[in-house]
């Protein structure tokens, strides 16, 4: 009989701990309680925010992995910041296998959500917005992961962000989809990463829609093989209001999809309409740089089955009217530098050059000639983005 009880007590022992549930209400110290929650959690739970309103003072963080934060709803469950003191995140998670989902962020006085190294993330119908709009002291990010592998970002919306709604830097094995970003200075950005698919988003009245982007200085450099699909980019005119000193300061008004820097990114079957600057921008990294790992201009890139409507009337740069007005009244769907190398424009579209010869040239010194399509035969698909396996059934 011993036997069989110390057996019982070592099997007891190896077995893993079930997975709670944590509830937490709103109302009065919805702070503690949750923040409680976020530390005490095992990998395994998960901690639902019931319907209402959670006023926050202070930044929340996760660092337990797979753990599931859910709410009742984007707008049901809503954690306000518009009262946090100092200037941090609305929530940090630094853990992997975290599922965020259904709810939102209000008026966080830095980024909405930021996630750093925290692989196989998902970001499912979570709202993040800065209630004022379209301001400089806004949040920088909204959706930010960084630093990770495998990350799904859906179903979401972001407003008001000073940088970028949806951006996700230094990554690798990205989908970002089915979102909403209205009203932040670029809507959706990938930036210094690998391998990601950029689809059926809605981008709308940012300053520019869809920002593909590499830069030097950063830990991983050499960003590529960038999915652009299925994308509504819609009105993309709202007034640059980024911080000054912010790469985004740089990025025109009426700016649809600008792939800077970056090498293999294709930009297929979009609807792009009513962008004043420019539908598809083409353009070097201009500034100096000592990276020797950095490749500054785009290249390998591909623009087929795309849907044009009206743009490219009052584009967003100096001596832009005098570029307009030369070329007939609007700048073609698709503009370049003239830097870029191997782009096949396989729409039925013409696209300007400015024709310069060396990174950061002015304006006034460009030599705009227009372009006929160029077509170099079927261009390779890239492969597709996988998830591993079960990280997607965490939402069922």
């Amino acid at each position: 009989m011993l036997r069989f009880t110390l057996a019982a007590i070592a099997l007891a022992s190896a077995a893993p701990l079930l997975a709670e549930t944590h509830t937490i209400t709103p109302g009065e110290g919805a702070q503690e309680r949750l923040q409680e929650a976020l530390i005490l959690a095992e990998p395994g739970d998960e901690i639902v925010l019931e319907a209402g309103r959670y006023a926050l003072t202070d930044g929340l963080s996760l660092d337990v992995d797979n753990v599931t934060v859910r709410g009742a709803g984007m707008n049901e469950s809503v954690i306000d910041f518009t009262n946090q003191q100092g200037a941090g995140e609305g929530l940090l998670v630094t853990s992997d296998g975290v599922t965020l989902r259904d709810f939102g962020i209000e008026n966080a006085k830095g980024d909405g959500i930021k996630s750093k190294g925290a692989d196989q993330i998902i970001y499912h119908a979570i709202r993040v917005e800065w209630t004022n709009g379209p301001d400089a002291s806004n949040g920088a990010y909204g959706i930010y992961p960084v630093e990770a592998s495998d990350i799904l970002v859906q179903d979401s919306y972001v407003r008001g962000a000073s940088d970028a709604g949806i951006y996700v830097g230094q990554s690798k094995n990205i989908i970002v989809r089915r979102n909403r970003v209205v009203e932040n200075v670029a809507g959706i950005e990938i930036e210094n990463s690998m391998g990601a698919e950029v689809t059926e988003n809605l981008a709308t009245r940012n300053t520019g829609g869809i920002l593909v982007f590499d830069l030097p200085s950063l830990p991983q450099v050499g960003g590529r093989s960038v999915l652009v699909a299925r994308n509504a980019v819609i009105d993309n005119n709202t007034d640059n209001f980024a911080p000054e000193g912010n790469i985004v300061a740089s990025v025109p008004a009426g700016t649809g999809v600008m792939v800077m820097a970056n090498t293999d990114v294709q930009v297929l079957d979009n609807a792009l309409i009513n962008n004043a600057t420019s539908h598809v921008m083409l353009v070097a990294y201009a500034q100096d740089y000592e990276d020797e790992r950095f490749q500054p201009l785009p290249a390998n890139v591909v623009v087929r089955g795309n849907v044009y409507g009206s743009g490219g009337s009052a584009p967003d740069f100096p001596g832009g009217d005098a570029v307009v007005a030369a070329l007939g009244g609007a700048l073609p769907p698709v503009l370049s530098d003239g830097l870029h190398q191997n782009l096949a424009l396989e729409d039925a579209v013409p696209m300007v050059s400015m024709g310069f010869t060396r990174r950061g040239q002015p304006v006034t010194e460009a030599k705009p000639e227009i372009i006929q399509p160029v077509v170099a035969g079927a261009s390779p698909e890239l492969p597709p983005i996988t998830l591993p396996e079960g990280m997607e059934a965490r939402l069922k």
